[in-house]
């Protein structure tokens, strides 16, 4: 058996998140007002529904945050924010694909959601208690004291 190169290993990672990005821009996208159907059914598809769609439908979100987010790569080519996961830990069933990008956040906790979004795609969405997500908006706010001009300078 033969060891595997870093260089070999960073290819092989930039590949999948290269094929992640033609997937994705592969795929047709239904009609605003398709969108906003799914999004009134609660119907929430990944890929497959814009922050428009959902802004138009249910309103501004009352909790929103956006920031420069690592997302673990699943083999189903879905996403799960890292923030979403326990420190340390990795979800379960994940390889090794890792992407990062600038996350959008929005929390509807009177209907109990958190969405997140890539380039405009709905990518994540968790089902979570109005309290859950107050408690998420507030690390938000939390974070937000700390962030420096540099830290926002250093986003690519």
């Amino acid at each position: 058996m033969t060891n595997i190169s870093p260089s070999i290993k960073a290819i092989r990672c930039i590949s999948g998140v290269l094929a992640i990005a033609l997937i994705v821009s592969c795929k047709s996208m239904p009609t605003l007002e398709q969108q906003e159907q799914l999004v009134q059914a609660n119907n929430l598809v990944l890929d497959q529904i814009t922050t428009r769609a959902v802004v138009n439908t249910w309103g501004k979100p009352p909790l929103y945050h956006s920031e420069f987010s690592y997302f673990f790569v699943m083999p189903d080519f879905s996403v799960i924010p890292r923030s979403r996961v326990a420190t340390g830990e990795a979800p379960k069933g994940w390889k090794s694909g890792v992407h990062a990008d600038e996350g959008v956040y929005f929390a509807y906790p009177d209907r109990g959601w958190l969405l997140v979004f890539l380039d405009d795609r709905l990518v994540y969405k968790e089902e979570l208690k109005a309290e859950e997500l107050y408690a998420l908006a507030k690390a938000w706010a939390y974070e937000d004291r700390f962030k420096t001009r540099l830290d926002e300078a250093s986003r690519p």
